[in-house]
C-alpha cells in the first residue's frame, strides 16, 4: 500500500492520544497480506549483499541462544519500507516534539527525515538499525530498547509479517513500562498479519500529580511455541 494512502486512513489525533495513554498504537492492515509475505520471504535474500564503500552490509546478526536471527537492512531498505519510513517520520514528528516539550528536553526534531539523518551523521551516528527478525520454535526476543546516541527519535514502528495461529503460535509482542517507585507495567500488543504498531522506542512522558515525568520502556517477543514468526522493526535514528 502507498505510504501516504495508508497514513490517511488513520486519525492523527486519535493515534497521538493512544500513544500518550499507552505508549503504543496499533495500525491494522498496514501491509496487504501479499506485501507482508513478500517482505518475510526476502529474509534470506539479504545474506549475500555486498558492502560498498561507506555502507553497512545487511548481515546475519547472531543473538543469545534461543534469540532467533536478526537481519539488518543497512542503508538498502526495500523501496516500500524506505517510503514508509519517510512518510511515518513526517507524520510522527509533531508527537515526538510534543513529547520532548513535556519531558523538559531541549532537542527538537526537524520536519523532514533527511534533515534528521543529517543530524544523526553530525552526532556520529552512522549505523542503521532497522531489521527483520526470524523466530522459530523455542526462540524469543529478550527485552530491549533503542536509545543509543545523542539523536534518539522517541518513536519507532514494529510490524508482523507472519500469521498468528497459522504460521506460528506464541510469539506475542510485549512491552514493559518502568515507572519510578512502581512495579513495571507489562503490555501485550495485539498484532495480526500485516499489522503495524507505533511504539515508544525507549521512554515517554507520563502525567503525574506534579507535572510530567519520563518513564522507560522496553519491548520483546515472547517464546514461539511452534512454527516460524517473522517481524519487522523500523527505526528512525541510527546508532553510533
Amino acid at each position: 500500500m502507498n505510504a501516504h494512502a495508508m497514513i490517511e486512513r488513520f486519525d492523527a489525533s486519535v493515534i497521538g492520544a493512544q500513544l500518550d495513554a499507552e505508549g503504543y498504537a496499533v495500525l491494522p492492515s498496514c501491509f496487504a497480506p501479499h506485501e507482508a509475505r513478500a517482505l518475510a520471504q526476502g529474509f534470506d535474500a539479504w545474506r549475500g549483499e555486498t558492502c560498498d564503500a561507506g555502507r553497512i552490509p545487511a548481515a546475519f546478526a547472531p543473538v543469545e541462544p534461543g534469540g532467533g536471527e536478526l537481519r539488518y537492512f543497512g542503508e538498502s531498505l526495500p523501496p516500500l519500507l524506505h517510503a514508509w519510513r519517510e512518510a511515518l517520520y513526517r507524520w510522527l514528528v509533531p508527537v515526538a516534539n510534543r513529547w520532548q516539550v513535556l519531558a523538559g528536553l531541549e532537542t527538537r526534531f526537524p520536519a523532514e527525515f533527511e534533515a534528521f539523518l543529517d543530524a544523526n551523521r553530525r552526532a556520529g551516528q552512522h549505523r542503521p538499525q532497522s531489521h527483520l527478525s526470524r523466530l522459530r520454535e523455542g526462540d524469543r526476543l529478550a527485552l530491549h530498547r533503542h536509545d543509543e546516541g545523542e539523536q534518539v527519535f522517541p518513536l519507532q514502528v514494529v510490524a508482523l509479517l507472519s500469521a498468528p495461529q497459522r504460521d506460528f503460535s506464541g510469539g506475542e509482542f510485549v512491552m514493559t513500562e518502568q515507572r519510578p517507585r512502581m512495579q513495571s507495567r507489562p503490555m501485550v500488543v495485539p498484532l495480526a498479519l500485516g499489522d503495524a504498531a507505533i511504539i515508544a522506542s525507549a521512554q515517554r512522558p507520563v502525567e503525574g500529580a506534579h507535572g510530567h515525568y519520563r518513564v522507560k520502556l522496553k519491548h520483546a517477543v515472547s517464546r514461539v511455541r511452534s512454527g516460524e514468526r517473522i517481524g519487522l522493526e523500523l527505526i528512525f535514528h541510527d546508532a553510533p
